[in-house]
């Protein structure tokens, strides 16, 4: 057997049945996060994730003998990505089933010690430790308080701890934020979109000390395209040109941040 956590997360071990295999894989989807692959099996997921963790990369080696937390960790393709780094301990954060499911069919295989928790951010700071590293990738324009988010982020930090977040912002000048009508590039449960210099306000009034700006890039149909695997829409549908999303709003360009308490 052996396993490989590149830019595809992959097995190859000639005991698995890959009929058996292939079905139970097609009947969890739709895939988001990926992708992976199994034997001759190739879930080529919605978004190519490792574009988004090849960014962070270059900064997370303090993941190494760490205790870390994934909020919104999907299927966990990150945390299988981390355990190049060799943390302590990783814990998933996602409270929904087919995520779960879909962690746990992989985990069957990769046989990893990843945790995963079927609970949401609102859960972390009860939760039974606390965390050195946190990542928090695509959660925040879901919340409709993200000040208090962010609180709950830092509530759940061992001393000196560290959080990585990404959203989605738009460009201004000025500390806006931009609330949605009814849906955002088809979201629904989009709440709002910050300029940087809100996103920054944000975080200080979450009484976060130093906050560094790692990497901005625009959300592309390279990056986030139908396929197979998701029976559904996608990117391409959602936007009425390179520019504008399909409500008129500006087209999705994300911003990864390093937070330090």
């Amino acid at each position: 057997m052996k396993v490989i956590f590149d830019d595809i997360v992959e097995i190859y071990d000639d005991t698995l049945n890959e009929e058996d295999l292939l079905i139970k894989a097609k009947s969890l989807k739709p895939w988001r996060k990926g992708p992976f692959k199994i034997n001759n099996i190739f879930i080529d997921s919605e978004w190519k994730s490792n574009i988004k963790y090849n960014i962070l990369k270059k900064h997370i080696g303090c993941i190494e003998n760490k205790i870390v937390a994934d909020v919104g960790c999907n299927n966990g393709y990150y945390m299988f990505r981390m355990q190049e780094f060799r943390p302590t301990k990783i814990v998933g954060f996602d409270p929904s089933q087919r995520c779960y499911e879909q962690f746990t069919f992989l985990n069957s295989l990769f046989k990893t010690n990843i945790v995963f928790e079927r609970l949401g951010v609102a859960d972390l700071p009860s939760y039974n430790h606390k965390f050195d590293v946190i990542f928090c990738l695509g959660v925040i324009y879901h919340r409709s308080d993200p000040v208090q988010m962010l609180k709950q982020l830092k509530q759940s930090l061992n001393t000196n701890g560290i959080v990585f977040l990404d959203t989605i912002y738009f460009d201004s000048e000025q500390p806006f934020a931009l609330v949605p009508d009814t849906s955002y590039a088809k979201m629904s449960n989009v709440y709002f979109i910050p300029s940087i210099k809100a996103l920054q306000n944000w975080c200080k009034k979450a009484n976060f000390k130093e906050f560094e700006i790692l990497a901005t890039s625009k959300t592309t149909i390279e990056e986030q395209r139908k396929t197979d695997w998701i029976d559904g829409y996608s990117l391409e549908d959602f936007l009425k040109d390179d520019d504008f999303t399909k409500e008129g709003y500006p087209a999705p360009k994300r911003i990864y941040i390093k937070l330090k308490v």
